[in-house]
């Protein structure tokens, strides 16, 4: 059995950012990490938007052995053993823990059809496989148009990849973005040489060859090489509510990123914490919240008694457009655009009980923080007078 002070569960950016956590309070106290993945930990981001614009593999990695941590990989946590302080991976290996940080992240939404056919886009070995067909000139069906889906049509669109896009809303973002800004995406992608679908459910996936057949409910077929579906991410909290900890939507976490038992942690991903600002529990998948999370919940391992308050941001590349955006940014909330140039720069606010709770910044950069105070503010705000608050 292998002992550690502190023992990391999964191998993300979360995961990596904990180890440098605790190494900031603790330069000697043992770190063990044990992660499915049978590469060290990487920067995820890229793997949409970085590598296929010409950015080296090589500059993905993090670094993860600099923090004098031994990284068991390749292998996935089958049982946590509270009363014992003890996991045991799909080996049979036990690894004893004194603290223990569950950074186990999401899992892909999959289909009830299509089996390996499909490519649930989600880590390095999904890019190499994608990457193999974008360089013998392969075609692509991508399926969803909400984050992934969007950026990695993008992505292989940019490398001269002949990509359809197939997803049941209205607009690319529907979910996220205003409904005339989701339809402008849709020839804006249209535009850049993506088959953009939209109000296509797909119905079928079947094995062709090396490639598979896409057929749609309203009786469309498309050949593919290779299919990409970006239908969403479910945490991985299976181990977690064996244990019986406490569950919902994620794994609970308080201000400590602590879990319901003693010396267990939960950060990134999988962790649902208490938003300050928001005055509500939250779960964010993205780049920010895995980096500051892990490192808060790394450095609590260590001894530090700091509050995690910090509301996450994220961002994306589509083609020439990019944004940024924190807090709730949810189409069903009320939405009020200000725009400078229409659908090139502005700001979107995501209004909710009378105050801002998410913007939307796009085609605008360098303006999170001010957007993060103004959620924070709270204060009576309607469409009337938000208006101008932040400035393009």
């Amino acid at each position: 059995m292998a002992a550690y002070r502190y023992l990391i569960v999964g191998g993300g950016m979360t995961a990596d950012a904990a180890a440098h956590g605790i190494r900031e309070l603790d330069r000697d106290g043992t770190i063990g990490l044990v992660s499915a993945e049978s590469d060290p930990p990487y920067n995820r981001p890229p793997l949409t938007k970085g590598l296929w614009k010409g950015e080296a593999l090589e500059s993905i990695w993090r670094k993860t052995g600099d923090a004098a941590i031994d990284l068991h990989l390749g292998r996935r946590v089958t049982t946590l053993d509270l009363p014992s302080r003890t996991v045991v991976d799909d080996r049979g290996d036990q690894h004893s823990y004194e603290k223990l940080l569950l950074a186990t992240g999401a899992v892909p939404r999959r289909l009830p059809f299509g089996g390996d056919s499909v490519i649930y886009y989600r880590g390095l070995a999904d890019y190499r496989r994608v990457r193999q067909v974008v360089d013998r000139g392969g075609t692509v069906v991508v399926i969803g148009g909400g984050f992934i889906g969007s950026e990695i049509a993008a992505g292989l669109a940019m490398n001269g990849c002949k990509v359809t896009m197939l997803f049941p809303e209205d607009g690319i973002g529907a979910r996220i973005f205003p409904a005339d800004l989701a339809k402008f995406l849709v020839g804006y992608y249209r535009d850049q040489g993506v088959a953009a679908k939209p109000g296509e459910q797909v119905a079928e996936i079947k094995g062709a060859g090396t490639g598979a057949v896409v057929s749609t409910k309203s009786g469309l077929t498309f050949n593919a090489d290779a299919v990409i579906a970006g239908v969403g991410v479910i945490p991985d909290t299976d181990i977690a509510k064996v244990a019986g900890l406490a569950v919902e939507d994620g794994i609970i976490v308080d201000e400590h990123l602590r879990t319901s038992m003693p010396d267990v942690y939960a950060a990134g991903d999988v962790a649902r914490f208490m938003s300050p600002q928001l005055g509500r529990r939250m779960r964010v998948e993205h780049e920010d919240n895995a980096l500051t999370m892990g490192r808060a919940a790394g450095r609590a391992m260590a001894g530090d008694t700091a509050a995690y308050e910090h509301l996450p941001f994220f961002y994306s590349d589509l083609f020439d457009l990019g944004y940024e955006a924190v807090g709730e940014t949810d189409s069903r909330l009320e939405m009020v655009a200000d725009w400078k140039t229409p659908f090139r720069e502005g700001v979107v606010y995501y209004l909710g009980g009378g105050r801002v709770r998410g913007v939307l910044l796009w085609g605008i950069f360098g303006k999170v923080d001010a957007a993060r105070a103004l959620i924070a503010a709270g204060g009576a705000l309607d469409a009337a007078s938000v208006k101008g608050r932040i400035q393009a």
